[in-house]
């Protein structure tokens, strides 16, 4: 495995403030948050695989706009069938019993729902290239899917329970954010990651951030420690550029 299982640090943080710009839709029975660029243009998308909190989080969906404000149509399903995490959920509440179920959130479940959400993309809705971004839980489902056909393009932020089999499987470039401070992804881990992609034959990258823990991409708990503001912000540019220059066409 080359990041642990989610951990309590999957779920804390704090709301970050903004108006979504986006709308909620179906796709089949799954609800689903799309964010347009300006000019509606669908050749180019992302399909932004959430944490735990879900696609109804303030947080996901500001990150959302904003790849849409940088030209990518951006969607977000509901990988959890109606039942995401709480944020800062209460003592007490067993994380692995909501993951394993049952009914459960493990691959069984969620892995058709990103698969029909593909089928969409890339069929009704005219995605010709696709990259996927994944926070936390979803950085192993960008993993999983980041196959001819399906996920072009990767980008992962502290990602969690990725197998090696899993990363040792890819077929398109992978960046990844690592926190300086994480214990799901750890050095171990991103060490064990590193030697992975050095032999995938697909360009990767992999940046660390200092000063930060898991699950700065999307809930750090305070904007105004410049050091925690600059690695969220930068993380998301990171994400940016490497779709820039790997993604569009």
């Amino acid at each position: 495995m080359t990041s642990h299982p989610p951990g309590k640090c999957c779920t804390v943080g704090v709301k970050h403030e903004g108006q979504s710009t986006g709308e909620t839709k179906k796709i089949g029975d799954t609800d689903t948050y799309f964010a347009y660029p300006k000019d509606k243009s669908t050749e180019n998308a992302i399909f932004l695989f959430t944490d735990v909190i879900g696609h109804s989080f303030i947080n996901a969906q500001l990150i959302a706009d904003q790849f849409a404000a940088n030209g990518y149509l951006c969607v977000m399903p509901d990988l959890f069938h109606g039942d995401p995490m709480k944020l800062n959920p209460p003592e007490g509440f067993d994380l692995m019993k909501w993951l394993n179920g049952p009914p459960g959130h493990l691959p069984n479940r969620v892995d058709p729902v990103i698969d029909a959400v593909i089928k969409e993309m890339r069929g009704n809705m005219g995605v010709k290239r696709l990259g996927g971004v994944g926070y936390c839980f979803g950085g192993k489902y960008v993993i999983r899917h980041l196959q001819e056909g399906k996920v072009d393009v990767g980008f992962v932020a502290h990602p969690s329970f990725v197998e090696a089999d899993e990363l040792k499987a890819i077929k398109g470039p992978l960046s990844i954010a690592a926190a300086e401070t994480d214990q799901i992804f750890p050095a171990s881990k991103r060490h064990e990651s590193e030697e992975i992609l050095a032999k995938a034959g697909v360009p990767y990258q992999i940046n660390l951030y200092s000063g930060v823990e898991h699950g700065f991409a999307v809930r750090i708990p305070d904007l105004n420690i410049k050091v925690k503001k600059f690695a969220k912000e930068q993380a998301f540019i990171q994400a940016v550029q490497f779709f820039d220059a790997y993604l569009k066409q």
